[in-house]
C-alpha cells in the first residue's frame, strides 16, 4: 500500500519516527540514506538494534552494510520508510536471504474520545505483565531476551519530549492492558505504541480504555497528528480502524535470522 497521507504530514511522521529511534539509541552510526540505532544494553531487542533507511541509499550495498553494522548480533533487521526506496531494496535484500514484511502507519481521524480511565504508571508496574506477555507471544523465549524486552522501556523514556506509560486496571487491582504514549507537543504529533492486553483480561474493554486515554491525553497536549503502527498481516489494524484510525503509510521491514 502506498502512502495516502499528504507529503507534509508524512514527512512529519517520518521525522518523528527517526528522532524516536535516534533519541532512545545507546549510539547511532550514520550512513548514506539512513543510520544504525544500537544499544548493547538491550542487544536481544530488535527494536533497539537495527538499521533505519529514511532516504536514498544504495540498494546493492545495504546487505553488506547491515553485516558491517549488525555483525555482532545473531540477526539482521532493516526498516525502510520511503516506498520507492523499499521497492528498490527488496530484490537485493531478498537475494541476500532477507524476508519482507510490512507495518501500517495509522492516523487517528475520528473524534477525540473522552478520557478512558487508564492511569499513568511506572516501569515497576509493567515488569510482570510485560514479561508474561512476551512469554505468551514468543514461546520458548529466553530469560535474557525477556529481560531486555522488558527493561528497554527505560531507554524509551528518552524517545520523545514527553513519554508516558498507561495502564488499565482490573477490579481486583491487576494491570489488565497497557501502552506507551510518546508526545512531541512542539511538533504537534503523538505516537501510541505497544498496546497489549494480558491474556486473562482479554475481551473486557481494557485495551479500548487505554487507547481512549492515550488519544485524549495526546489531544489535550496539543498533538493534532496522532499515529500508531500495526502489523499489516494481523487483525489489530481492523480494530484500530473501528476506533477511528486510517492507514496512511506502509513501513517496510526486512529481516534475516
Amino acid at each position: 500500500m502506498t502512502s495516502t497521507a499528504p507529503d507534509s504530514e508524512l514527512a512529519r511522521f517520518h521525522r518523528f519516527l527517526c528522532d524516536f529511534h535516534r533519541r532512545q539509541a545507546g549510539r547511532t552510526v550514520d550512513f548514506p540514506g539512513g543510520f544504525a540505532a544500537l544499544d548493547d544494553t538491550y542487544a536481544r531487542s530488535r527494536g533497539n538494534n537495527h538499521l533505519l533507511v529514511d532516504g536514498a541509499t544504495d540498494p546493492e550495498a545495504l546487505a553488506a552494510r547491515a553485516d558491517e553494522l549488525l555483525g555482532h548480533l545473531p540477526y539482521r533487521l532493516v526498516y525502510v520508510l520511503p516506498d520507492e526506496v523499499a521497492a528498490a531494496c527488496r530484490g537485493p535484500l531478498e537475494r541476500a536471504g532477507y524476508a519482507h514484511s510490512a507495518t501500517y502507519a495509522m492516523r487517528h481521524t475520528g473524534p477525540v474520545p473522552a478520557h478512558g480511565g487508564a492511569r499513568e504508571v511506572d516501569l515497576d508496574a509493567l515488569r510482570g505483565p510485560v514479561g508474561a506477555s512476551w512469554r505468551r507471544f514468543v514461546p520458548g523465549v529466553s530469560d535474557e531476551e525477556v529481560h531486555h524486552l522488558v527493561e528497554r522501556r527505560t531507554a524509551r523514556l528518552r524517545g520523545a519530549e514527553d513519554v508516558r506509560f498507561l495502564a488499565s486496571y482490573s477490579e481486583d487491582g491487576e494491570v489488565a492492558s497497557w501502552a506507551d504514549l510518546y508526545l512531541d507537543p512542539k511538533a504537534g504529533i503523538a505516537q501510541i505504541e505497544d498496546l497489549v492486553t494480558a491474556e486473562n483480561h482479554l475481551g473486557k474493554g481494557h485495551a479500548g480504555r487505554v487507547l481512549d486515554t492515550a488519544l485524549h491525553l495526546a489531544a489535550e497536549a496539543g498533538c493534532g497528528l496522532r499515529h500508531l503502527t500495526a502489523n499489516a498481516s494481523n487483525w489489530p489494524h481492523r480494530w484500530y480502524e473501528r476506533k477511528g484510525f486510517t492507514v496512511v503509510d506502509t513501513l517496510h521491514i526486512f529481516e534475516r535470522a
